[in-house]
């Protein structure tokens, strides 16, 4: 399982040696992990320094270098710019891609979004018989907003009536940002690995946002995110703790179904940013594979991450 290492105590410092990522304090060793295992290192801490030849050994080996703000949520990302061998003529598709695909595409990611919302409120017995009706009724581009419509129904029956989802706020929310910025730094890494440039996104295209396409792909593996938060919040933890962070950095291994059996979380993303390089270079949407939402007793398996 490759490994996302949280840096979450001041004062660390990261340095690579002879192949490992090793974590320092006033100049003492407190850990190392084998460079090869990481798949992103998050940073929260403040006073947190790294040598340049730690960001290269990451970058070269397609790793991520994230780092957040106070509500956990990413500012900037550190990625390899020679991502794949094909990547200028698949880069080159992908901003050659017209509306239309991009609309198309879109409305593939949405429907699989509300699907997934769908499977993660069963698994919690819930009933979400109109998120079926949701799903059917997205067009291409989903002009009609299906997606936000499907949000305001979604949350109030995840999290009750009371809640509202506020990046800024402290409590379920920060754990939401935390588990968000996990599956984010993993499906950034993705997109870099399969050939893809993160800034060009198929629906978000703020020019601020260098990350786009990740915030565009992540939308399926979001309910992922939710149902571990619930899980956690009824076992009272309402705080980004070492727990939490265990649990979100378990969901990259967690099991989930596949077109050609059980796959992992970790390689839905790849397969899935492979499968949009394809849908780039052939002009056909049919060639998008989202995740598949998994079953409420495939989602059980939710349980062992949270304990």
């Amino acid at each position: 399982m490759e490994r996302i290492i949280d840096i979450a105590t001041d004062g660390r410092h990261l340095s690579a040696h002879r192949g490992f990522l090793v974590v320092s304090e006033d100049r003492a060793e407190v850990g190392r992990i084998p460079l090869d295992d990481v798949a992103a290192v998050i940073i929260h801490a403040h006073g947190v320094t790294w040598t340049t030849n730690l960001v290269v050994a990451l970058a070269e080996r397609g790793a991520l270098l994230v780092l957040c703000g106070a509500n956990h949520a990413p500012v900037a990302v550190c990625l390899p710019l020679d991502g794949h061998h094909g990547q200028n003529a698949r880069m080159r598709a992908q901003w050659d891609a017209g509306k239309p695909l991009a609309k198309q595409l879109w409305r593939e990611i949405v429907v699989a979004k509300i699907r997934w919302q769908a499977a993660v409120l069963e698994a919690q017995g819930i009933e979400s018989g109109a998120f079926a009706m949701l799903a059917r009724r997205v067009r291409s581009g989903d002009p009609d907003n299906i997606e936000a419509q499907a949000a305001r129904r979604y949350w109030p029956l995840l999290m009750g009536e009371e809640f509202r989802r506020d990046r800024s706020a402290e409590g379920v929310n920060a754990l939401l940002n935390y588990g968000y910025t996990v599956l984010r730094s993993l499906v950034a890494r993705s997109v870099v690995a399969a050939g893809l440039h993160p800034s060009i996104g198929i629906h978000h295209a703020n020019r601020g946002n260098a990350f786009a396409l990740a915030d565009d792909l992540i939308e399926p593996f979001r309910p992922l995110v939710d149902l571990v938060t619930v899980k956690l919040a009824a076992k009272g933890c309402s705080e980004v703790s070492s727990d939490a962070k265990r649990a979100y950095a378990g969901l990259i291994a967690l099991d989930l179904p596949g077109e050609d059996g059980t796959t992992t979380v970790t390689m839905a993303a790849t397969y899935l940013s492979q499968s949009l390089a394809r849908s780039f270079e052939t002009g056909k949407a049919s060639n998008l594979a989202p995740p598949r939402p998994p079953s409420a007793i495939e989602l059980a398996g939710l349980g062992a991450v949270v304990t």
